[in-house]
């Protein structure tokens, strides 16, 4: 068990990021871990389930829990992702909300900030995140509009702290502000451990990133994946092992599927040398991806189909 560096009590606790979609929430939980455990892309919507990385400090064991970004939701999907994220904030002892400084505060942060106002207990930080795709003077505005938008909303920040996960500037600080509110207690999570979600679940959401790149915009919200088998390869050597990985592809409608493939294969061929490269550097072993895709109709609107997938 890991000994506090001061005279102070050890701290355990668990913090969400929350923002509208692309708000930088998975590089500021992948940036605190140290590495990589929430997939990231430049489209809206890319985190669909809950993964908590796990910061581990000799003071304190910081558990985040990264959500979906809230959204008005036009699926059954959509309304099943923004459950998840209101039933995490009531959980977790600190709401850190991001807002990402190169964008005006919007109608978007406004409908998060009110939706957030509800829950009473839960101690809330403000975040503005991607400092490094901003000059200073829309920084220093940046900070004063979430300010007024904490007064207007009735919300009272317990802080409010620029942040670039990408260049790594403050994020120790919002380390140190996040640990700060937490509760004493021993760690949660054993050391070395730095997420709680099951392999598979980590495997899938790599490919999804993977076939997200360069698709068009329609497309992402229609891609699931899940993964099948995974298994090391029978009569291999132990110097040699190999992990079998067999992942459906899921989309909604025929007409996708030649995007996703591509020309002769190509494309499926490049998502899948991507995903290889991912899950190995994951997994610290040689991998065999065997992709496939199908059609499962309109997914995002079928109960039965969301089940099927996961959600």
């Amino acid at each position: 068990m890991t000994t506090p560096t001061s005279g102070g009590a050890h701290r355990s606790g668990f913090a969400s990021f929350v923002g509208r979609p692309n708000a930088g929430k998975s590089t500021l939980t992948n940036a605190l871990v140290g590495t990589k455990v929430a997939i990231t892309s430049d489209k809206p919507q890319t985190t669909r389930t809950v993964i908590r990385g796990i910061v581990h400090r000799p003071d304190a064991q910081l558990i985040l829990v990264d959500t979906p970004g809230l959204h008005r939701p036009r699926t059954l999907l959509g309304e099943r992702l923004n459950d998840l994220v209101r039933t995490t904030w009531s959980e977790v002892d600190v709401v850190a909300v991001c807002f990402p400084a190169n964008e005006k505060i919007g109608p978007g942060d406004r409908f998060i900030v009110n939706e957030l106002a509800k829950v009473r207990r839960t101690v809330k930080i403000a975040v503005a995140t991607k400092t490094d795709l901003a000059d200073p003077e829309r920084i220093g505005q940046h900070l004063l509009d979430i300010a007024t938008l904490g007064q207007d909303t009735g919300t009272d920040w317990q802080e409010i702290v620029p942040v670039s996960a990408v260049a790594g500037d403050q994020v120790d600080l919002l380390a140190d502000l996040l640990v700060g509110q937490l509760p004493e207690g021993p760690p949660l999570y054993p050391e070395g451990d730095l997420t709680d979600a099951p392999e598979e679940t980590l495997v899938a959401e790599l490919i999804r990133e993977a076939a997200l790149e360069g698709v068009r915009d329609e497309l992402p919200h229609s891609i699931a994946v899940v993964v099948e088998e995974m298994r090391p390869r029978e009569g291999r050597p132990a110097d040699r092992p190999l992990l079998d990985i067999h992942a459906n592809l899921y989309l909604e409608r025929d007409s996708q599927k030649g995007i996703v493939i591509g020309h002769k294969g190509a494309r499926l061929r490049d998502v899948g040398t991507r995903a290889r490269q991912q899950i190995e550097a994951l997994l610290g072993t040689p991998v065999y991806l065997d992709l496939h895709v199908k059609i499962a109709k309109d997914w995002q609107r079928d109960p039965r189909q969301l089940r099927k997938l996961g959600f």
